[in-house]
């Protein structure tokens, strides 16, 4: 677990050094992100996944992103909004959408139900 912790403290320093010398390389600032999101630190991550999706606003993935961050957080409504606009954008992996763990907390709100049978008639 030391290892691990430390491994996650070495990239979240390189990550964040590297950001201040280049704050919009969008790789540099994905990988911050998922270390966040990981260590715990969702606000973090959520901040984020708010700039990436300035940077590159139609994105699928980072749409999801920011929709997991807001799930982490409890933010259910704008979480579904965010899944709803990274599906538009082109997100299709719609199988990961129902077993991702960053995103129980909106498969458990009363407009998921709906919004997922939609997306299947549709898109599967």
């Amino acid at each position: 677990m030391r290892k691990k912790q430390e491994k996650k403290d070495f990239e979240t320093n390189f990550y964040e050094n590297l950001l201040k010398q280049r704050p919009n390389f969008i790789q540099a600032l994905s990988c911050l992100g998922d270390v966040y999101t990981k260590k715990g630190f969702y606000k973090k991550g959520l901040d984020i996944d708010k700039k990436l999706v300035e940077l590159k606003p139609e994105d699928p993935i980072i749409r999801y992103n920011l929709a997991c961050s807001f799930s982490l957080l409890k933010e259910e409504e704008r979480a579904l909004e965010e899944l709803k606009k990274a599906v538009l954008y082109g997100y299709d992996d719609f199988s990961y959408i129902l077993k991702d763990e960053d995103l129980k907390n909106i498969r458990r709100h009363h407009k998921f139900g709906d919004f997922f049978r939609k997306l299947k008639r549709v898109k599967i």
